[in-house]
């Protein structure tokens, strides 16, 4: 095999024909390039389900195949990074998340390095591949690391534009990204910065806050039960590391309750991140948190799974009318 374009990568080669979800990775740092970054991207064996190949097509002097070799992958782009030049690495979140812990921590976190660590097919978007690849640990892992940023795009425009805002962050950063095959929340024109969420709708008896792809089902959810009479809001914090902190106590100076939702165990995730800005500042309103509720996710394709779970437009606003009415 030469290259990472091998025809005899066999039916991977169509997948971005199949899915265009997946060039919103390419996309993103294609315009890094285009605006003088000197950035390089790898993959641990996995271009064509994370759409890396597009970006090796267009720049192959700056795409790096690691191979089937995610924490050496983590180690060679803190090196690479030592040398001025930006690196974005990727493979599955659950193996980069995990299998790679203790190189983010050591030589991409300790170090101070500006990697951007890529973990794709979060949550249980990998359906049938099971436990082994499914990633309802990752925020936990990495937001506890000291000095690494924790990003939750909603989607692929939202996505592009947190790989923009990365120019000016100096520090590591984990994307937590979906698998192409995100439903739409923002338009080609989507904002995103560090720390700040983007709050899409105010309600005073509820305030949803979402991150990835749970940011489309909430809105669905609240706007079934605005349509029913009630007042339900919806803030999509794709920072969830930094947080912002004031989003959340506005929010709960408004709303009676507050519910996270988040395709992660509801430990250690979104929702403990809310809880712990909600407890430092003693904000008396009461909080639901919602996910994976500790346990190892069954194996079923990501849409059973979805509605399983109730991490679906419909499962959400069952949960969030039950908590309204508690």
């Amino acid at each position: 095999m030469t290259g990472p374009l091998s025809p005899n990568s066999w039916q991977y080669r169509g997948l971005n024909a199949a899915n265009p979800g997946l060039d919103h990775l390419s996309n993103g740092l294609i315009d890094l390039v285009k605006a003088g970054h000197n950035v390089v991207a790898g993959s641990a064996d996995l271009q064509y389900s994370n759409g890396l190949n597009r970006f090796a097509t267009v720049y192959p002097d700056r795409y790096i195949p690691f191979g089937i070799s995610e924490q050496n992958m983590v180690s060679v782009a803190a090196g690479i990074a030592t040398c001025g030049v930006t690196p974005f690495v990727a493979t599955f979140a659950s193996f980069i998340a995990l299998l790679a812990c203790e190189q983010i921590r050591m030589d991409v976190a300790y170090s101070a390095q500006p990697v951007r660590l890529i973990g794709h097919h979060t949550g249980i978007s990998l359906g049938f591949y099971g436990t082994s690849h499914h990633a309802t640990e990752d925020i936990a892992t990495m937001r506890s690391i000291a000095d690494l940023s924790v990003v939750s795009p909603a989607d692929g425009a939202q996505l592009e534009a947190a790989i923009r805002a990365s120019a000016e962050h100096d520090r590591p950063i984990y994307f937590r990204i979906g698998r192409g095959r995100d439903p739409v929340v923002y338009d080609r024109d989507a904002t995103f910065a560090f720390g700040r969420a983007h709050e899409h709708l105010q309600g005073e008896e509820l305030t949803i806050v979402a991150c990835g792809m749970a940011v489309h089902g909430a809105l669905e959810a609240a706007r079934a039960l605005n349509a029913e009479g009630r007042s339900v809001g919806v803030i999509d914090m794709a920072s969830i590391k930094p947080i912002d902190r004031d989003a959340i106590l506005s929010a709960a100076a408004r709303a009676r309750r507050m519910m996270t939702v988040e395709e992660h165990n509801v430990l250690g995730g979104l929702g403990a991140a809310v809880a712990e800005v909600l407890t430092d500042e003693g904000a008396g309103v009461k909080l639901k948190r919602h996910g994976i509720h500790d346990e190892f996710s069954l194996i079923a394709p990501p849409t059973h799974l979805y509605a399983h779970y109730r991490l679906d437009g419909a499962g959400i606003r069952s949960v969030a009318r039950e908590f309204l009415m508690s």
